[in-house]
């Protein structure tokens, strides 16, 4: 891969997270609450946000883990690397919020 490509790839990447993330606030925040999902999943499940998006992030690191595995079964499709990677990163991006940073 060129520098050229993996510039472009990141620039993909980072507007697919961009809109992904601004899509998926209308259904899951509040009006005042951006993390609405994790605080309110804290409070049911008696731990802490971090460790409740954890969980829901273990998800999204299996199904990586299967991606990989499949790889050996032959090419994987552009749509289904960019569903699962996408995934992983929003997902570490909500975990650094929920950290406080």
């Amino acid at each position: 891969m060129t520098s050229e490509e993996f510039d472009a790839l990141l620039e993909r990447r980072i507007s697919r997270t961009r809109a992904v993330l601004a899509s998926k606030a209308g259904e899951y925040a509040t009006g005042h609450d951006r993390l609405h999902n994790f605080n309110r999943a804290s409070v049911l499940r008696g731990k802490p946000a971090p460790s409740v998006l954890l969980g829901m992030l273990i998800k999204h690191w299996v199904s990586l883990e299967d991606l990989v595995d499949g790889m050996k079964h032959g090419p994987l499709s552009e749509a289904v690397i960019d569903e699962k990677v996408g995934d992983a990163v929003n997902y570490l991006i909500l975990l650094e919020a929920v950290l406080g940073a």
